[in-house]
């Protein structure tokens, strides 16, 4: 641990309330903490930043964005803020309430990479405030957040259970007020290992939070697409998990026909897959609440292809999604036939993946 660098909490979510609840715990808590809070005004593309102590307002600013979405107020605003208010050295811990829908992760990835960035600054925590009435609604359901009163454009696809249930996979405590069991369930299911669950902003440990929650390379393995290390089954009743993998490729006619069916459900998915006729890239799987995203990842090291998803689901059917997604890998007689690369000009996927890229580029 740095002496010299300000520990930071960033607090995250899709519902103001719970968050600010958890914001006024902490500063109650911690009163020699500085609390920066960051909100997206849509209609009038404004990034809006108010700074405040116990001692009152510090300032409150306006700043216009070109495009208004939560991934730009973090690039052009929250990390330079936090490393202003770190580098001053007057706060013992900065309390950063981030924008609705916006992602701790992204903070986290900005300063971990890039340690230039906010050289006063350390992550100590990534806290999560949701409504835990509604939380395994949320998680499960199929609301867009562009049908939620919340700061995100209208060509905003997202939906509010992929977003909610990355934002509790990626946290190292999730505060659930008024939880009930079928909630508690599934957010220890969905979070790492070695996360907490609390049901009250009243019961966080301040002072273990600052100490240092976040261990930036646990939840960066947590959430990464390619997952090859055992995952921990399920023990919360109500709650079941399917951890799908295979060292086959999908058969792009068959995935295609069978997308419906692989992502309805009230289930959180997601994972990696390939094809043979993209070898060299990994497709990326997230779903929730009956909605999937399929897009590019990343490239594959050669021969090193998994096809791995795990979803974890409170409905019926668990039986019949083994089966679906297992229906399809490709078949010994495909294999024996065609190989494990198929040199092709289209392959279905188009809309999803892009172009095919050439087989001789791919280097199979």
């Amino acid at each position: 641990m740095n002496p010299s660098q300000t520990p930071v909490i960033l607090i995250s979510g899709v519902d103001p309330e719970p968050m600010s609840a958890l914001t006024i715990a902490l500063q109650w808590d911690l009163p020699d903490a500085v609390v920066v809070h960051h909100e997206v005004d849509i209609e009038r593309e404004m990034l809006i930043r108010t700074v405040s102590d116990q001692r009152g307002l510090i300032h409150r600013r306006e700043i216009s964005l070109a495009h208004a979405c939560v991934s730009c107020a973090i690039r052009s605003d929250v990390v330079p803020t936090v490393e202003r208010l770190a580098a001053q050295g007057r706060w013992g811990a900065i309390i950063a309430q981030l924008p609705e829908t916006a992602e701790a992760a992204q903070v986290c990835r900005v300063i971990g990479y890039d340690p230039k960035a906010a050289p006063h600054v350390r992550i100590a925590a990534a806290l999560v405030a949701v409504d835990g009435e509604t939380v395994a609604e949320d998680v499960l359901g199929d609301d867009l957040l562009v049908e939620r009163d919340l700061p995100v454009r209208d060509d905003d696809e997202r939906g509010v259970g992929e977003t909610v249930a990355s934002l509790v996979e990626y946290a190292d405590l999730v505060v659930a007020e008024r939880l009930a069991p079928a909630g508690q369930a599934l957010l220890k299911t969905l979070m790492r290992p070695g996360a907490q669950v609390l049901d009250s902003a009243a019961a966080v440990d301040s002072a273990a939070v600052l100490v240092g929650l976040h261990q930036h390379h646990n939840s960066e393995d947590w959430v990464q697409v390619i997952r090859r290390e055992p995952i921990p089954g399920v023990a919360a009743e109500g709650t079941w998990q399917l951890d799908f993998s295979s060292q086959r490729p999908f058969h792009p006619e068959r995935l295609r026909q069978r997308i419906e069916d692989l992502g309805r459900g009230r289930r959180r998915s997601r994972g990696c897959f390939w094809l043979p006729t993209r070898p060299n890239q990994v497709c990326q799987w997230d779903g929730a609440g009956g909605m999937v995203s399929i897009g590019v990842a990343d490239d594959w090291p050669a021969g090193d292809q998994l096809t791995r998803i795990v979803v974890v689901g409170v409905d019926a059917g668990r039986e019949a999604l083994e089966h679906a997604f297992h229906d399809c890998l490709l078949t010994d007689q495909e294999i024996a036939e065609r190989g494990r690369y198929w040199e092709v000009n289209i392959d279905g996927m188009e809309p999803w993946l892009g172009p095919v890229p050439y087989l001789m580029a791919r280097g199979a």
